[in-house]
């Protein structure tokens, strides 16, 4: 069966119910004009990923995921995956501040949701519900429901990750369907596609350390997980 090769993962199809993911240690950005490897990053992500689609799944929200293999591979549901990234923002960062000249850290009251189309060759471009319909994406049925399941979640995340006294101020989802037509919440969640600023003054805890070169990228993941598997070990 063909493997996929993405930016952070390399998927492989194990049948018609089951893929395999492996999380890779590269990191890119700037739509992969930056690109360094980190031993470790892998595991991680995987491992921070896998305790937050647990904890979705305990919340009554359906996930892709399934079982561990190793620290740096998943199984999960096949899905037929939306080309669309739903990003829900609570803060404003990143492209949302070039794009509107709003300073770094403007409260977003109410949450913005964004869609993107998932196209390298044309720079992931920020697209509306027309350009959906237009490009047969999702049907508006389906795109009501991307927008209210992210929110969902990501209000729901916005309340664990403050408890662990991290502010999260945005973060991108994708979605597929099951064989059977069901919406579940796919790919990963990790520092990877949030952006985490830490409560206490310690800065970016998430990819955008290396972005903008801005302190050891592991060591912001290492302290996400950290935190993460003490709230979730208390509660």
């Amino acid at each position: 069966m063909q493997v996929y090769e993405g930016k952070a993962k390399r998927m492989r199809p194990l049948s018609e119910r089951e893929v395999e993911v492996v999380f890779k240690d590269d990191a890119t950005a700037f739509n992969g004009q930056k690109h360094e490897i980190f031993p470790g990053k892998g595991a991680l992500n995987s491992n921070i990923s896998e305790l937050l689609f647990n904890y979705l799944e305990g919340k009554g929200f359906p996930t892709q995921h399934l079982r561990r293999v190793d620290e740096r591979t998943l199984i999960v549901k096949r899905a037929a995956m939306f080309p669309l990234e739903v990003v829900v923002r609570f803060q404003v960062a990143g492209s949302l501040q070039k794009r509107t000249g709003l300073a770094d850290g403007t409260v977003c009251d109410p949450p913005i949701v964004e869609l993107y189309y998932k196209r390298d060759d044309l720079g992931d471009p920020i697209i509306n519900d027309d350009h959906i319909r237009l490009l047969k994406l999702a049907t508006p049925g389906e795109v009501v429901e991307l927008r209210k399941l992210a929110l969902q979640i990501a209000s729901e995340l916005r309340g664990l990750f403050s408890k662990a006294r991290i502010e999260l101020f945005d973060m991108k989802f994708e979605f597929g369907k099951t064989p059977d037509g069901k919406l579940i919440l796919a790919d990963e969640i990790s520092p990877d596609t949030c952006r985490f600023r830490d409560m206490d003054g310690a800065g970016m805890l998430d990819k955008d350390r290396f972005r903008q070169g801005k302190g050891d990228l592991l060591e912001g993941y290492r302290e996400v997980h950290a935190r993460l598997m003490r709230i979730l070990k208390a509660s």
